[in-house]
């Protein structure tokens, strides 16, 4: 019976919500201090335009490392709400895993992002601060979705003879989902870290073979997962 006392109260006790104006009073202390709740914020979004830059590391594709870049721009027209467009740049090159396929006689097919400009609708409704070492750090934790004109590289064309070229990879134009989430650690009140996962998902043509079966082709949905760190910049 305590069990379920405690659980019922833990549960109400979560329904409970204050926002930044709420107030607590502390009866042992000096009536004239005012103890405000955690939302309250330090660094606003709203009316604020920022621009970034990013390096990242490709998570996705099993036969190429892939290295690259992005830039960005964005606007909250609330304090939970905005806008950002968005430039990517990738690199990257068959991997280890790749070329022990190849020495098995067997051609690794692979899909690369070669660039991408798109742009995503931001909600960021989570706020936050941590207090260590005597320092409070300030971090907003935002989603983003929206859709990007998608450019990528594949190597079909080389696919049955089992040679890698750079300059015979097969580029091709997509459009696609962009999406997004990540966090942004404030320094000051004009720099911010940025540490995120940004998604690419569309549709493209895959190449399949079985042993000496003829080549074939498919449409097939592709994912593509960023890791970035980076700097923000609001104006």
């Amino acid at each position: 019976m305590k069990c379920i006392l405690v659980l019922v109260s833990l549960i109400l006790s979560g329904l409970v919500l204050a926002n930044e104006r709420s107030l607590y009073k502390f009866s042992w202390l000096d009536q004239d201090k005012e103890i405000y709740v955690l939302q309250n914020r330090k660094f606003r979004k709203v009316g604020g335009v920022y621009v970034g830059a990013t390096g990242v590391k490709t998570l996705s594709g099993a036969f190429v490392d892939s290295y690259g870049g992005s830039v960005r721009a964005g606007y909250f027209f609330t304090e939970d709400w905005g806008l950002e467009f968005a430039f990517g740049k990738n690199s990257g090159k068959e991997n280890n895993t790749a070329r022990g396929v190849r020495s098995q006689g067997t051609v690794p097919f692979y899909r690369k992002i070669d660039s991408y400009t798109g742009a995503m609708l931001m909600w960021s409704p989570f706020y936050s601060k941590i207090n260590t070492f005597n320092k409070v750090f300030y971090f907003d934790w935002m989603f983003g979705l929206g859709a990007a004109s998608i450019a990528t590289q594949d190597n079909r064309n080389k696919f049955n003879t089992g040679s890698f070229d750079e300059d015979t990879l097969t580029k091709e134009n997509n459009f696609g989902i962009l999406w997004n989430t990540g966090f942004r650690f404030y320094l000051t009140e004009h720099w911010s870290l940025r540490a995120d996962i940004t998604g690419l998902n569309y549709r493209g043509t895959s190449v399949t073979q079985t042993g000496a079966s003829p080549t074939t082709k498919s449409e097939k949905i592709f994912g593509n997962y960023d890791l970035g760190l980076g700097l923000n910049y609001s104006f």
